[in-house]
């Protein structure tokens, strides 16, 4: 295992406030240049928010969508060591919006949510090309608010990705190896 580093939240209730980072190969926190980048095409549509943060891993973007004024986000994380830190993270920021489980993202999926989501963060890791069918599930068990916004990170272009009907690609672009977007999803007009 990697050591424990630490991330920042850049703005909101919990600006500069730092979150510990679960100290795995495995955890990817997504950039503070991109999480600012991606806070700012949501700006309109975070406040009051219900979010999913699939693949949590460090929990950055969800995080950042709390402190921003989102109502709730619901944390979908697989390894027990990520899941703890989320739980240590969450607590430190008095977050009861936060509702971290812990599950494999793509058996989470199969179940279709009691309430949907206006706001999804979807970054599996990247050598397991999880981007298509985890979108493909999104719709088919209705996990989306009609309109929803997905952000997407991989390390291929996100033009590449086969998007299912009433998804499209609104905002995209690179940082270093990894690419990033918004796919808007009105999966209630396709």
């Amino acid at each position: 295992m990697n050591p424990p580093h630490k991330i920042r939240i850049i703005a909101g209730l919990w600006r500069s406030r730092q979150l510990t980072v679960a100290p795995l190969a495995s955890v990817r926190p997504t950039g503070n240049r991109i999480r600012e980048t991606v806070f700012n095409w949501l700006q309109r549509d975070i406040a009051g928010a219900r979010c999913l943060d699939l693949f949590a891993g460090s929990g950055a973007m969800g995080f950042e969508a709390l402190s921003r004024g989102a109502t709730q986000v619901v944390f979908i994380e697989q390894h027990p060591i990520a899941v703890e830190y989320l739980l240590r993270n969450a607590h430190q920021l008095n977050a009861e919006q936060a509702d971290i489980k812990q599950s494999n993202a793509m058996t989470f999926l199969t179940t279709p949510p009691a309430a949907g989501f206006d706001i999804v963060f979807l970054d599996p890791p990247f050598d397991e090309n999880l981007l298509e069918s985890c979108l493909a599930q999104l719709k088919e068990n209705n996990f989306l608010n009609s309109p929803a916004k997905i952000y997407l990170e991989h390390n291929q272009p996100l033009s590449q990705i086969t998007l299912p009907a009433g998804f499209e690609l609104i905002r995209h672009q690179k940082a270093g190896q990894v690419y990033y977007g918004l796919v808007g999803a009105s999966p209630s007009l396709s």
